[in-house]
C-alpha cells in the first residue's frame, strides 16, 4: 500500500471508526456505560502522553539536531497556545448552545412548543466542531507519517485512544438535540470523514515543505499534552477514593506502555 493509501486508512481509522467503536456504547446498558468510560478516559490519557513524550517529541528533535531543539521548544509553545484558543472556542460553542437551549424552553414553555429548532442547534455545532477537530487530527497524523510508518501507527492509536470517549459523549449531546440513536451514530461517523480531508490535505502541503514536519510533530505533541492534562485528567479527579485512584495510575500506565511498546518494536 502506499504512503498516500495509509494516511486515508489510518486517518479513516482515527476519524470514523473511532466514532463507531464509541457507538458499541448503545449495546451496553447505560449504568455499566458510565462505569466503563472513565477507565477509557484513564487509557487514553497515558497514551496520549505516552505518543507526546515518547514518540512525537524524540522524534522531532531528533531529526533537527541539538541545534534546533530551541525551535522544537518554540513549537510546542505555539501549539500549547493554538490548542487553548480551540478549547476557548470550544467552551463558547457549548456556552452558546446551552444560552439557546434555555432561551428555546423558555419560549416552549411560554407558546406551548417544544423548542427543537433551539435543542437541534447544539447538535449542528457539535457536529461542526467535531469536523473541524477531526480534520486537526488528520493532519497531525499525515505528519507522523511522513516522519515515519511506526511513527504514524503509534499517533493513529492515540488519536483513536482519545476519541472513543469523545465521541460518546457527542454521541448523548446529539441524542439529547432529539436525534434517534441510529441518526446521531450515522452523522457523529460523518463527522469522521473530516479526519481523512486533513491527512489528505496535509499529505500534498506538508510534502511541499519536508523541513516543517519537526515541527508539525511538536505542534502534534503539544495537542496531545494539552488534551491529556486540560482535558481529561481534571475529569478524573473527580473521585480521589484510593482505589479508584490506583485504577487510574495503572490504566494511564498501560497506554503509556502500550506506546513504549510500539516504539521500541519500531526500532
Amino acid at each position: 500500500m502506499t504512503l498516500l493509501g495509509l494516511i486515508v486508512l489510518c486517518t479513516a481509522l482515527g476519524g470514523i471508526a473511532s466514532a463507531a467503536f464509541a457507538g458499541l456504547f448503545l449495546l451496553v446498558p447505560e449504568p455499566t456505560g458510565q462505569r466503563m468510560l472513565p477507565h477509557f478516559i484513564s487509557f487514553a490519557t497515558g497514551a496520549l502522553l505516552g505518543a507526546a513524550l515518547l514518540a512525537l517529541l524524540p522524534e522531532a528533535i531528533e531529526s533537527v539536531g541539538s541545534g534546533g531543539a530551541r525551535g522544537i521548544g518554540l513549537a510546542l509553545v505555539a501549539g500549547f497556545g493554538v490548542f487553548f484558543l480551540i478549547e476557548k472556542v470550544v467552551l463558547w460553542r457549548h456556552a452558546h448552545s446551552h444560552d439557546e437551549e434555555a432561551a428555546g424552553h423558555s419560549a416552549a414553555d411560554r407558546h406551548g412548543g417544544h423548542g427543537h429548532s433551539h435543542v437541534g442547534a447544539a447538535g449542528v455545532l457539535v457536529l461542526v466542531g467535531d469536523s473541524i477537530h477531526n480534520a486537526l487530527d488528520g493532519i497531525l497524523i499525515a505528519a507522523a507519517f511522513l516522519t515515519s510508518v511506526p511513527l504514524g501507527f503509534v499517533t493513529t492509536f492515540a488519536v483513536a485512544a482519545h476519541e472513543i470517549p469523545h465521541r460518546v459523549g457527542d454521541f448523548a449531546i446529539l441524542v439529547q438535540a432529539g436525534l434517534s440513536r441510529r441518526r446521531a451514530l450515522l452523522l457523529n461517523m460523518a463527522t469522521g470523514l473530516g479526519s481523512v480531508v486533513g491527512g489528505i490535505v496535509a499529505w500534498f502541503g506538508l510534502q511541499r515543505v519536508m523541513g516543517a514536519l519537526p515541527y508539525a510533530l511538536a505542534l502534534a505533541a503539544a495537542g496531545f499534552l494539552y488534551i491529556a492534562a486540560a482535558g481529561l485528567i481534571p475529569g478524573l479527579h473527580r473521585r480521589v477514593d484510593p482505589v479508584t485512584s490506583l485504577g487510574q495510575i495503572a490504566l494511564m500506565g498501560l497506554g503509556v506502555g502500550v506506546i513504549a511498546w510500539a516504539q521500541s518494536l519500531a526500532h
